[in-house]
């Protein structure tokens, strides 16, 4: 086992998979940052550990149940109406949801944070941390699926293995540990970040809004989707990514020149804004 890990392939294989695991998990601390920050101050960080160690969780329950993956992708229900071909499957359902669910959640993150919760503009608590962690939990389990599916196509699984534990396993496994430890430690920092800076925040939720419909996309394809002869493609992960990182350096560069010049827009926080208010209050 410990020769088989040491090779230079699989080192190899484990830095890669490590690398697309924090790609991939970019838009998991997005989400949980963007949930996160409609919480108290003091519950932000437990909130988002939490968010990211349930995001372990998932990822190493399903890489133990990798046959159970592999059977998702298999359709229990087809669909032919001439005009309408379909062979859906437990894996395109749960994807598709997910991308329904993010775009719900982008949408209403974006006029909560524009125009308030109300129309009465009042500041008042609309999340505990149980909602926003069950929230993360949720949109947890369609980003494990993208992820482990991933590294299911990046290492290989060593057939005829005798030992209880498949060094291809393993090596997937690892690969979810270091980069999880690895976006805990940098998960406040971002947040941080994100919430100082509101074109950041409306950024991200626009990236969600992406990633939303990109799940959409594949989970239609997953089900070989077919609408009057024209079958749905998926998008390439590899053009929504450099969208995402050519967006956020055109930002920095927004706010490097801009910096100190003018005050920003200040973006509704019920939670901060009634913790102000007591504030003052008291004072």
């Amino acid at each position: 086992m410990l020769e088989y890990l040491l090779s230079g392939d699989v080192l190899l294989s484990l830095f890669m998979l490590t690398f697309m695991e924090i790609v991939l998990g970019i838009d998991n601390i997005v989400f949980i940052s963007i949930v996160s920050n409609k919480l108290k101050k003091e519950e932000q960080p437990k909130a988002r550990n939490i968010g990211l160690i349930l995001a372990m969780v998932f990822r190493i329950i399903l890489l133990f149940g990798i046959t159970l993956v592999l059977k998702l992708s298999e359709p229990f229900i087809h669909i032919d109406w001439g005009w309408l071909k379909a062979g859906i499957s437990g894996q395109s359902l749960i994807i598709f949801a997910g991308g329904l669910f993010l775009l719900y959640k982008s949408v209403t993150e974006i006029h909560h944070k524009l125009e308030g919760e109300d129309a009465h503009g009042n500041a008042k608590a609309v999340t505990t941390i149980g909602k926003a962690i069950t929230q993360i939990a949720v949109l947890n389990i369609v980003f494990s699926f993208d992820s482990i599916l991933t590294a299911i196509g990046m290492v290989d699984i060593v057939p005829n293995w005798e030992g209880w534990l498949n060094p291809g396993i393993l090596v997937m496994i690892l690969a979810v540990v270091i980069s999880i430890v690895v976006m805990i430690a940098f998960a406040g920092p971002v947040a941080r970040f994100v919430n100082k800076h509101p074109s950041v925040q409306i950024l991200g939720l626009s990236f969600l809004l992406l990633i939303g419909f990109m799940l959409i996309s594949e989970g239609a394809h997953l089900s070989h989707l077919n609408v009057l002869g024209a079958e749905v493609g998926v998008i390439p992960k590899g053009y929504l990514y450099f969208a995402i990182f050519f967006s956020l350096l055109v930002e920095f560069l927004n706010l490097r020149m801009k910096a100190g010049k003018s005050d920003p827009v200040v973006l509704h926080n019920p939670k901060l804004e009634e913790s102000n208010l007591d504030e003052k209050t008291t004072i």
